[in-house]
């Protein structure tokens, strides 16, 4: 079909507004950017689902939108960095009604979405069913476009992930009894055997290209360092055991894909490198200090920022570009964008064996 090609409008977000852009035609080498995963990357997908994990309330989005949209930062997400390194306007929640054009993309993810669809069942948009949306996305364009075009689109496009830590955390935080059922291996296993059943899914729908974070230091979160006895600032280590089983079982998945699927190709940022680093020199990179911007009790970890959770009172810094944290367990707008680079443009020592700046451009 040609009208598509011929005139496309989309949505770009701004701090102070939403404008309508249109375009006259679809570059020969666009690729748009699908988005799955968790809070890290939710813009607000949280908002239509019931549940209180939500930030679509003051003081979220205060120092860049001005208006809280359901991320959980005080501005932007890595993955609007992201697509705005590639050109491409942010994508709106999948779910936000109305939201019909996807020729640039779409972002499934979902605040507190685990791999396991166990994880915070019935309250999040779990991997299985951003998958699920996902196909119906690429259905709508195969329509659009026919089969041939949306091969070619999907194989330029790439796909974005973070997901893992939220099935890490409820088990260890809650009275379940996984553990005790499996052994942390196994349940490693669990979790990265969905992500790569996932990805497997996409690849059939014509997805080559895709990003990755691994988890790093999750038991480092404020929300997690007042579950330690004494909070002496020592991390909750139980959570970092997973995380290290996982970031070791990853890369192992990922060159295990690589071998079995055609022309598929990869970009991991080694998340527990940098975050690691602005956890222990926190002066170096600009934020005087690793406590969260807004909560309350030792470090801010607790889940009190705005007010509208179980906890009523909540304290707030006065600049959050200070704090590596904006609320108890997610990053400011600052930190996001100094992950976001290393990212899009980082060294194979940092982000590889591509970065995604050089998947955009292949």
């Amino acid at each position: 079909m040609t009208s598509l090609r011929l005139f496309l409008c989309c949505f770009v977000f701004t701090a102070s507004s939403i404008n309508l852009v249109c375009s006259r035609s679809l570059q020969k080498n666009h690729a748009a950017l699908f988005v799955f995963g968790d809070s890290l990357f939710d813009p607000g997908n949280n908002n239509y689902v019931g549940t209180i994990g939500r930030a679509n309330f003051y003081p979220y989005g205060e120092t860049f939108f001005k208006h809280p949209t359901g991320r959980f930062s005080d501005g932007r997400l890595i993955s609007d960095f992201i697509a705005r390194y590639a050109n491409l306007p942010l994508a709106p929640p999948y779910l936000q009604p109305g939201n019909k054009q996807f020729i640039y993309g779409a972002n499934f993810a979902s605040a507190g979405a685990g791999a396991l669809s166990e994880t915070y069942q019935g309250f999040v948009i779990d991997l299985k069913t951003q998958l699920r949306y996902f196909k119906r996305v690429a259905k709508q364009l195969r329509q659009e476009l026919g089969d041939a075009e949306a091969m070619a689109f999907f194989s330029r496009a790439v796909y974005l992930f973070n997901v893992g830590a939220n099935d890490y955390i409820l088990p260890l935080t809650s009275n379940s009894t996984v553990l005790e059922t499996f052994s942390k291996q196994e349940y490693v296993g669990m979790v990265i055997g969905n992500l790569t059943e996932t990805i497997e899914g996409i690849h059939k729908s014509g997805g080559r290209k895709f990003g990755f974070l691994n988890i790093g230091k999750l038991g480092c979160i404020p929300s997690l360092k007042v579950l330690v006895p004494g909070n002496n600032g020592s991390c909750f280590e139980p959570v970092n055991e997973l995380a290290k089983l996982n970031d070791a079982a990853l890369p192992k998945a990922l060159e295990e894909l690589e071998i079995k699927l055609a022309q598929f190709k990869y970009s991991m940022h080694y998340l527990n490198i940098s975050f690691a680093e602005r956890l222990n020199n926190p002066q170096k990179y600009g934020f005087k200090s690793n406590i969260a911007c807004c909560g309350s009790g030792p470090y801010r970890g607790i889940d009190s920022c705005g007010g509208r959770r179980v906890v009523a009172e909540y304290e707030l810094c006065s600049d959050p570009s200070e704090y590596l944290f904006f609320d108890s367990g997610h990053l400011s707008d600052k930190a996001n964008k100094q992950i976001s680079q290393l990212m899009w443009s980082g060294t194979p020592d940092i982000t590889g064996p591509y970065n995604l700046k050089a998947l955009f451009e292949t």
